[in-house]
């Protein structure tokens, strides 16, 4: 039975001491992953609903933390599974389609974050041409795009890695990442070449352009007013931190298969973690927080919602002070007549 097992499952070796601490490490998952969907699905609705917020910046947005919300339901439920199975396994196809999931998606935000660059220097730089250079029809073709390029580069990798065969059935991981190529018995020239050509383009690329369009609107920024350069730094600081951690995050991620160090497990663990647990929470946070029309309507909504939970509170307690003032007074009314 186990070397069947073996054959067709592959067993995640980066968990720490899960069968002593499996429910500690379900309740604080489970609980980052309702936190997860919760805030991007929030911020999200308030984009959707607010016809002042049906912009291109905020539409991309939109589909940055959409792009949170599947990269986290690709992840946790596996993991939650996980935490709570005596074995941590896998079959090689699920495997596959984790790893395919994890990297469209990862390609895809630095290729969003990439158009929300663009989008703000043409902003900016050229505020008389953003009308007819941002219209809806081409916001809709980014977004296409973002996702669909993706697809079609990381599904090349991962045809080209579900027909070679495996020599390792013990990955040195929680999640199927770039770890995964680890499991084969030779390296394939190919796949390298080919992946290498795609990290190019997915990452350095991008990043490369968003660092010349800030550049651009530094440059122009700095020769205008005061509230320009505001208006600017308010929109711009909060892609720049999500382009920081989202880099610094992916490097360690590309690097860990290429280096094939012994890293300690436990910190293989904590870096996984920061990955899938603290970069779909920045996002909603920075962007909740930082940008002023988002946050002004994120106000508005968690003070109806006490507004709502206060009158709830005092209709609900306003016949119960009635109740006991009438109780009090019948009590009285006999004390009353003896008196008399």
């Amino acid at each position: 039975m186990d070397n069947e097992l073996n054959v067709t499952y592959i067993t995640f070796d980066g968990h720490v001491e899960v069968h002593k601490y499996r429910y500690l490490y379900f309740v604080i998952m489970f609980t980052a992953y309702i936190l997860i969907i919760c805030s991007n699905s929030t911020i999200v609705c308030i984009i959707v609903i607010k016809k002042a917020l049906h912009e291109p910046m905020y539409i991309f947005i939109a589909a940055l933390l959409i792009n949170s919300v599947l990269y986290s339901t690709a992840i946790y439920p596996k993991l939650l599974i996980d935490f709570l199975s005596e074995k941590q396994i896998i079959s090689y196809s699920a495997c596959l389609f984790q790893w395919f999931i994890y990297y469209t998606l990862a390609s895809s935000e630095f290729f969003l974050l990439s158009v929300m660059a663009y989008d703000r220097y043409v902003s900016i730089c050229k505020p008389l041409q953003y009308p007819t250079i941002m219209r809806k029809k081409t916001v809709y073709i980014f977004l296409i795009l973002a996702w669909t390029l993706s697809a079609c580069q990381v599904s090349v990798a991962t045809l080209l890695s579900g027909n070679r065969t495996l020599c390792n059935f013990v990955l040195k991981g929680i999640i199927c990442n770039s770890t995964f190529q680890n499991l084969h018995c030779v390296s394939s020239a190919v796949l390298n070449i080919y992946g290498l050509v795609v990290l190019v383009i997915a990452v350095p690329l991008p990043v490369l352009f968003i660092l010349f369009t800030y550049t651009r609107i530094l440059i122009i920024t700095y020769r205008s007013s005061r509230e320009v350069r505001r208006k600017a730094a308010q929109t711009c600081l909060p892609h720049l931190l999500v382009l920081i951690n989202f880099s610094c995050l992916s490097t360690y991620d590309v690097l860990l298969a290429r280096l094939e160090t012994n890293v300690p497990k436990t910190v293989r663990l904590i870096m996984s973690l920061q990955m899938i647990l603290y970069h779909p929470l920045f996002n909603p946070i920075i962007y909740g927080l930082k940008m002023k029309d988002i946050h002004k309507h994120l106000k508005r909504l968690f003070s109806k919602k006490y507004f709502i939970l206060s009158c709830n509170h005092t209709m609900f307690s306003e016949p119960e002070q009635r109740g006991k003032k009438q109780r009090t007074l019948q009590l009285k009314k006999p004390q009353h007549t003896r008196s008399r």
